[in-house]
């Protein structure tokens, strides 16, 4: 095997486990749209039956409880979820292609500040 066709192998096997890994982010992400209808469904299902049935003072101690639970669940968890898309951002070459793009950014803004004088 050729040289050239190895590392054409070795490519088409790193796409390969790309393209896998990008499939599962996406369907993990429509699963997490899924579960936040859902949540938005019931709050407001909750919030119309507790707005028909309940007194100021309860209504008060459901909102403090929905906006604790939700601080620790959710923002807990895009919080995580931020942080390790930035930890895989700074792996291996990821970092280079961040790089990158920040640079061709720098370029392309210098470039317009010259063709605008």
């Amino acid at each position: 095997m050729s040289k050239n066709e190895k590392s054409t192998k070795n490519w088409t096997k790193l796409w390969d486990e790309y393209t896998v890994a990008l499939e599962k982010w996406r369907v993990s992400f429509q699963s997490l749209q899924k579960a936040s209808n859902d949540v938005q469904a019931k709050y407001n299902e909750v919030m119309e039956k507790a707005l028909h049935e309940s007194s100021q003072s309860t209504m008060n101690q459901f909102l403090d409880s929905w906006k604790n639970t939700m601080n620790k669940s959710g923002l807990n968890a895009l919080k995580q979820f931020g942080e390790n898309w930035q930890k895989s951002m700074d792996q291996s070459g990821m970092g280079q292609l961040k790089t990158y793009g920040e640079m061709m950014t720098k370029f392309a803004e210098t470039w317009e500040k010259m063709w605008r004088k």
